[in-house]
């Protein structure tokens, strides 16, 4: 039977698929065979060598009988072939000659290799600069023309799967990632882009292996990978449920059915906004469960919502028309329901067209109800880390931002503090961080929160203070507010605020809510250095006791700011070390804090003790406790924090002093001197 000529093409083209993958092989197992026959030539085991100079012999044979038959191995072009003859006679039968034969052919190879190697880099930079202009069949054929002048080049069959990626071909983008692999076992790059086209393709454990592949060879990027595996499962989750939508409308089911045919009503163009609003509200109501709000995604709800002229218009009236407002609350509000733990709907919606400037344009509308159901909609993006992520990565930040300094002086205060809550929720993400890093305007509208304390609220300040504060951990940022002399005048600013802040912060000590018990305790720890006065309400409030049991709760974030706090108001106030005094009886919790591996915590516990050690019958007490012995431990000590010798130095010193006994005990320990080389490095600093 004869071949038709396309049938011809494909059997040609699977053929040089398979040669392509042969020669390869070939080559990297001559390269193998000539290492080996050099390292034997060389050896001082005679035997060994009369044996490589056979082999050698029978291989240049094979080589020039290949010749012959014009068999060659080839990779990117370049030809393996057997060393030629120099002009000059060289016996090749000798090692010496056989080395000058193979060095010369290595350096002729070598010398090709070079320029097909620059020619193949350059067909990549024209590759890329398609990819980015969005042209990748164009980007496919200079990765392609690239892969013919150097076919071990990895980069380029990655580049070129990406491509196929986005032309959607991805059982071609998985062949190029494995010829990726077999330059290179360990290239991550490979098995990302291989993830990616197998779940695209719905091999959801497969995609789930080249990632955790990429885990295995680099654990630095587990951010990275966990963000893929999300996706995965997210992706795998949205096939179930649309399976069990399908069923529940081809079942009949009402809600499905009410759903699609809602839908339906709903794409009819250029109706008047009654119209809208009315289907919309009813349309809501149904979105009780994963069925129907999966429906709604299934039969292009986004689209048909978001792209609506009418629907749009309400958007931007700013309240010329009732009807539009109510139409836009109806929008924001059915955009909650269907996106209610549904993580595929909170995607689709978050990346619809014109949503990164929508979003914040709406959170500072001139109608309350539209400014209330934009911020609960952001509330419920940002419940889940998957969410935060997701309005950092698609939202406008420098809008958002300007838009929750907007917000907070233009709405009351219950709704400016739940801005400013779920403002500093996203400032806790690093990607949050990253972005402030390379965006100096942030941190100034973050300044223009601080420096109007008139039209901010309370609640709004300390919620700002705690953001930049956790900011500033950050070696950079921390960088950029030193260098930025607004920075500085809005803390100087700060400071007067600092009684009636720490006031807030002490009344919220006692919400059940831990996250703002322990943000409370931050912004407190933060505040009460600025402000005697502070510090002495604050002890007549009775956040002695309160610290007292955030130690004993634990938790390393508590407890820095609880410590601290202690510090600070024994270090100033006398009541405060009483108090400290008779709650911590022998001062066991704060000699336990002593051991802590984190040296702020060690520091600031030390200071502490040296400050109530001070109180009348309280070192006599510590008679029987380990008290000098870890102390002295720590102020001869390495810490890396220099304020834990010196604390602890001075702790010492206290104690002595309040009890003579201790001197007797730090001669026969020979602390002595590690307290007078203490007080040497103290007097330096």
């Amino acid at each position: 039977m004869l071949l038709r000529d396309t049938d011809r093409l494909g059997l040609w083209s699977e053929m040089s698929k398979e040669e392509e993958e042969r020669d390869l092989e070939k080559f990297l197992k001559n390269v193998d065979e000539i290492s080996t026959l050099v390292q034997d030539l060389n050896s001082d085991d005679l035997s060994v060598c009369e044996r490589a100079m056979s082999e050698a012999e029978k291989k240049l044979q094979f080589l020039e009988d290949e010749e012959e038959d014009e068999c060659r191995t080839t990779l990117n072009k370049t030809m393996i072939s057997p060393p030629q003859v120099p002009t000059k006679n060289v016996d090749d039968t000798t090692p010496d000659g056989f080395m000058e034969v193979i060095e010369k052919d290595a350096r002729e190879r070598a010398k090709r290799r070079k320029e097909n190697k620059s020619l193949a880099n350059a067909l990549k930079e024209k590759g890329n600069e398609a990819f980015l202009k969005g042209d990748y069949r164009m980007a496919v054929e200079h990765y392609s023309e690239g892969l013919k002048k150097l076919k071990d080049m990895k980069v380029l069959y990655t580049n070129r799967a990406q491509a196929y990626i986005k032309l959607e071909e991805y059982e071609k983008a998985l062949v190029d990632c494995d010829w990726a692999l077999k330059c290179d076992e360990n290239y991550t790059k490979a098995y990302f882009h291989m993830g990616k086209a197998h779940l695209a393709l719905k091999n959801y454990n497969m995609s789930r292996q080249c990632y955790q592949k990429i885990l295995e060879i680099n654990p630095k990027l587990q951010t990275q990978v966990n963000d893929s595996l999300n996706k995965v499962d997210q992706r795998e989750k949205a096939e179930l449920q649309e399976r069990l939508a399908l069923q529940a409308l081809e079942s009949g089911k009402e809600a499905a059915v009410t759903t699609r045919n809602l839908l339906q009503a709903l794409s009819k163009p250029d109706q008047i906004p009654f119209f809208y609003t009315g289907g919309i509200q009813l349309l809501t109501e149904l979105m009780k469960d994963c069925t129907e709000q999966t429906l709604f995604r299934t039969h292009n709800g986004f689209s048909i919502i978001n792209d609506n002229k009418v629907i749009k218009r309400s958007f931007v009236t700013e309240g010329e028309e009732e009807i539009e407002e109510v139409l836009c609350a109806a929008v924001l509000k059915l955009w909650q329901a269907v996106c209610d733990g549904n993580e595929e709907n909170q995607h689709l919606l978050l990346t619809h067209s014109d949503m990164d400037v929508l979003l914040p344009f709406l959170l500072t509308s001139k109608v309350s109800s539209i400014q209330q159901h934009s911020l609960s909609l952001l509330l419920l993006l940002c419940q889940t880390q998957s969410g935060r992520i997701l309005v950092l990565s698609h939202v406008d930040l420098t809008r958002l931002l300007q838009a929750f300094a907007a917000f907070v002086s233009i709405s009351g205060e219950k709704r400016a503090r739940t801005a400013m809550q779920l403002l500093t929720d996203l400032a806790l993400e690093e990607r949050f961080k990253t972005w402030v890093q390379n965006n100096l305007h942030a941190l100034l509208t973050l300044i223009s929160i601080l420096k109007n304390p008139k039209i901010a609220y309370p609640s709004t300040l300390y919620h700002c203070i705690a953001i930049m504060g956790n900011l500033s951990t950050d070696a950079v940022i921390r960088k950029q507010m030193s260098d930025c002399g607004e920075c500085w005048d809005a803390c100087l600013g700060l400071m007067v605020l600092a009684e009636e802040v720490s006031r807030r912060c002490v009344s919220l000590l006692n919400s059940e809510d831990g996250r703002i018990l322990t943000r409370a305790a931050g912004v407190l720890s933060r505040v009460l250095p600025a402000s005697v006065k502070a510090i002495e309400e604050s002890v007549k409030a009775g956040v002695m006791k309160t610290m007292i049991k955030f130690l004993k709760a634990g938790g390393q974030t508590a407890s820095r700011y609880a410590i601290k706090i202690l510090a600070v108001c024994t270090n100033i106030y006398y009541q405060a070390r009483d108090e400290v005094t008779r709650l911590d009886k022998r001062f066991s919790l704060l000699i336990q804090l002593l051991e802590s591996e984190d040296e702020i915590i060690v520091g600031n516990a030390a200071l502490c003790i040296g400050n109530c050690v001070e109180v009348p019958g309280a070192a006599s007490a510590l008679l029987k406790s380990d008290i000098l012995k870890i102390l002295l431990k720590l102020a001869g000590g390495d810490a890396k924090d220099g304020s834990v010798q010196l604390n602890a130095g001075i702790a010492l010193g206290k104690l002595c002093t309040a009890e003579p006994r201790y001197t007797l005990q730090l001669e026969e320990l020979h602390g002595i001197e590690i307290l007078n080389s203490t007080m040497k490095y103290m007097k330096k600093t």
